[in-house]
């Protein structure tokens, strides 16, 4: 299972992304992700050419819950050229704007709400999205499993496993490597961990960013050891 890093705190990507960045170089990070709102498109390019230079794969993730801006950060993937734009669920236009590029898309399954995002839906709704997402040509699904105001994370995991074959990354709200654990159990590809790790909330005995980050790396790194 991979693990993604995302630069972001509250759903915006932290204002001193460049310099977190550079602290974190020699962890061994190889996914490395963040929003198009918080810092300025300049630092976005800039951060993003970092992310190239150490060698990672590159995440986008769309945060407007609004039609025309969500296709606003689908062309803002497009002008950085990142791997992978995750999020939103105008799945059609999205995929009209990618035709042609390298970009890789995962739509949010479910309804996402609000800011910071919360996820509406049942593990049926769940799976009936993540088919209609791979019948139209998706990469697979993000799923706010942890952001559920409706079902248990891990019956989303669950439904959204069986019901696709793609790439499944459960995004936001991870806190624990106990967590972690039960995501690579049910079958996901990947996870989304930002403010946890900067809150502190991964490993609260310890003081830097270096050593929240370190749980998600050994938790990652066991669950492929165990596949």
């Amino acid at each position: 299972m991979d693990f993604i890093f995302m630069l972001t705190r509250d759903d915006r990507t932290v204002t001193d992304c460049l310099h977190v960045l550079d602290t974190v170089r020699d962890l061994g990070i190889t996914h490395i992700g963040f929003k198009d709102v918080g810092v300025d498109p300049a630092t976005l390019h800039r951060l993003h050419e970092q992310i190239r230079e150490l060698g990672a794969t590159s995440h986008l993730e769309v945060v407007s819950t609004g039609r025309d801006h969500a296709l606003d950060s689908v062309r803002a993937a497009i002008d950085l050229g990142v791997d992978w734009l995750m999020g939103g669920t105008w799945i059609e236009e999205t995929l009209a704007l990618l035709a042609g590029t390298p970009v890789r898309y995962l739509p949010f399954a479910g309804e996402p709400q609000g800011h910071p995002t919360r996820l509406a839906g049942s593990p049926a709704r769940i799976a009936d999205d993540c088919r209609r997402a791979e019948a139209a040509g998706c990469a697979g699904v993000d799923l706010l499993a942890h952001r559920a105001t409706e079902a248990a994370p891990l019956d989303l995991v669950r439904a959204a496993r069986a019901a696709t074959t793609g790439r499944l990354v459960v995004a936001g709200s991870l806190t624990t490597a106990a967590q972690i654990r039960e995501l690579a159990e049910a079958g996901v590809d990947a996870f989304t961990i930002g403010s946890a790790a900067f809150n502190g909330s991964l490993l609260p005995s310890a003081g830097t960013l270096t050593a929240q980050l370190s749980v998600a790396l050994e938790a990652a790194a066991e669950s492929r050891a165990v596949v």
